[in-house]
């Protein structure tokens, strides 16, 4: 494996520095992977592309349904068996770029991709100063549904929960779960973020939950835990008398069906006086290194096509995916799409999420079962603090030495 990439990697620079790239395009064979239900649009819009850049009317493109995550596993098990252009999660970027699967944008696409694209997809695709792929998607996080026949003011969690508890409804939110417990600690002002090697292991970790902020993202968690309308639990299909709940745009037909004309969405509401936070995602295709100078100029054309403002909007309307790129977003589709506009509020106070060891999930779930389970209810701050201090010591040993 990685003599095949040192290989080439090697053949590019080579080819780069005599000028071999074929001006005349490209008449071979491009592998693509996507998600299931993009196969088809995928198709249509290659089509398109080749039928507006004659120089790459000859080349045969596949397009195979991969989703993101199974794309971004197989391309690490085995590189050079892998797509050319494949679809994946922001989460994934780091191990991918480690195992040599994605060669880094080029500059000038990398300035149109900076222009046009939403600050938080970005940086979603760089490492460093390093661009590596190109932003699909800006839909991937989490926000508040409620009921406006019941909620009167989405804006404080507590004014939430008292009109909840008032009309006998029920507030949906996971708090053992890794993902949306995220939502109080970075809100409080903490961090728990990693760093991984060039082999993808992961070398740091920068976590503050053991402060007064930590306490006070876990205080709230536990007076959450306490309020007769709160249940455990985010998914819109298995609510049940529902007031409000924190879920992503996934369950927005779920969600519209079960409310019908009192169906609304707005970002996560304030709670002790923060701004609740959270992980925020995003799609985007990648390109992997590739020997001929050509096809990688035709996979780069092609990748960049694939991720337009253009083609972006039409992914929108045929598959109700989020568009990252600012012109999109401006249009009335998308400013009319209530689940979208209270996302992209959202995302404003959101990290994307990087690469986090399995063990921290199962940490966070055990933190989560803990409150549910009314363990920490009379604890002192300084009891508190403590378990959040074994929290952030455990969360750290799972760092290589």
């Amino acid at each position: 494996m990685k003599k095949f990439l040192a290989m080439v990697l090697s053949l590019v620079m080579v080819l780069s520095m005599f000028g071999c790239a074929n001006a005349e395009g490209f008449s071979g064979e491009i592998k693509i992977w996507v998600a299931e239900n993009t196969v088809e649009f995928t198709k249509a819009k290659v089509e398109e592309f080749k039928a507006a850049h004659p120089e790459y009317a000859e080349m045969t493109v596949t397009v195979d349904p991969v989703g993101e995550g199974d794309a971004a596993s197989n391309m690490l098990t085995d590189v050079e068996a892998g797509a050319d252009i494949f679809g994946f999660a922001q989460d994934q970027l780091g191990r991918l770029v480690s195992a040599g699967a994605l060669v880094d944008v080029l500059p000038e696409n990398a300035e149109i991709v900076k222009a046009q694209n939403d600050a938080g997809a970005v940086s979603a695709v760089m490492m460093g100063e390093t661009m590596y792929a190109y932003p699909m998607t800006s839909d991937n996080g989490y926000f508040l549904y409620y009921d406006k026949s019941v909620v009167t003011d989405p804006t404080n969690l507590e004014a939430v929960l008292a009109d909840c508890e008032k009309a006998g409804k029920n507030f949906y939110m996971e708090i053992n779960s890794g993902w949306y417990q995220t939502a109080f600690f970075f809100g409080a002002g903490c961090t728990l973020t990693y760093s991984t090697d060039d082999a993808g292991n992961i070398v740091a970790m920068d976590c503050n939950y053991a402060s007064e902020n930590g306490v006070k993202a876990l205080k709230s968690m536990i007076k959450l835990a306490q309020s007769p309308a709160f249940v455990n639990g985010s998914s819109a299909s298995n609510a049940t008398n529902l007031g409000a709940i924190v879920d992503g745009t996934w369950d927005a037909g779920v969600v519209k069906e079960a409310l019908g004309e009192n169906y609304a969405a707005v970002k996560l509401p304030t709670v002790d006086g923060y701004q609740l936070g959270g992980f925020g995602g995003f799609k985007m295709l990648g390109v992997k290194p590739q020997i001929d100078e050509a096809k990688l100029a035709a996979c780069d054309a092609l990748a960049l096509y694939l991720t337009s403002g253009e083609v972006q909007l039409a992914r929108y309307d045929a598959v109700g995916w989020g568009p990252s790129n600012l012109e999109a977003q401006k249009s009335d589709a998308v400013q009319a799409d209530v689940a979208l506009s209270a996302l992209a509020d959202q995302l404003q106070y959101c990290i994307g999420q990087g690469q986090y060891p399995g063990d921290y999930w199962t940490l966070a779930t055990a933190l989560g079962d803990d409150v549910l389970a009314d363990k920490y209810d009379a604890y002192t701050d300084e009891q508190l603090l403590e378990v959040m201090t074994n929290f952030q010591t455990t969360a750290g040993s799972y760092v290589t030495k």
